[in-house]
């Protein structure tokens, strides 16, 4: 796999039929596996059930379609979206050093609501790929799950923490959890 985690928007039409999707609608979601990362299909289910296909969906769920807010629509307070905005901007980043503290972000994400797990799926080399979906947007969110174990976790939520309050940088966060692997591979 070319990446260990990535963000996919829903698409506003249907994948099959090219027709708009309808507000409150029901929809199909799709993840299909590519070389280089994964392609999203959003579908009408009678379109998805119908369609002629030679691959099998690396995950699918069903959901409800959800128009995107008119642009004037009064903004949530920013408070409310640091964790996400973080999470986005971690994996925008790609640095497999943050991998510990993206998971953590996408669990507490996950508690708030704000993310919902669809699927996990275990790798040929035994890593488990968790795909989110964001409730609001509808975007996908592919994290690897690094496995946490017990003893590691306190110092990775400490990280987020300190990455949330803005006392330490992300510089700071990457070179401590590149420490730690090397640590914990020593330690093996």
């Amino acid at each position: 796999m070319a990446q260990e985690w990535n963000i996919k928007s829903r698409g506003h039409v249907c994948t099959v039929c090219g027709k708009p999707l309808v507000d409150k609608s029901p929809v199909v979601s799709v993840l299909k596996e590519l070389p280089d990362g994964y392609e999203r299909w959003d579908c009408h289910p009678e379109c998805w059930k119908s369609a002629p296909r030679n691959w099998e969906p690396f995950s699918s769920w069903e959901g409800v379609y959800l128009a995107p807010p008119p642009p004037d629509a009064k903004k949530e307070p920013l408070k409310k979206e640091t964790a996400d905005e973080l999470l986005r901007h971690l994996i925008a980043l790609e640095d497999p050093a943050m991998k510990n503290v993206v998971y953590v972000l996408a669990v507490m994400l996950e508690r708030s609501k704000i993310l919902v797990e669809r699927d996990a799926r275990e790798q040929a080399d035994h890593t488990i790929i968790r795909v989110y979906e964001h409730r609001r947007t509808g975007e996908s969110f592919v994290v690897l799950d690094p496995r946490l174990r017990l003893e590691n976790l306190a110092e990775v939520q400490q990280q987020v923490v300190a990455l949330l309050s803005g006392t330490k940088t992300l510089g700071e966060v990457s070179a401590a959890e590149e420490r730690n692997e090397t640590k914990q591979g020593s330690d093996q």
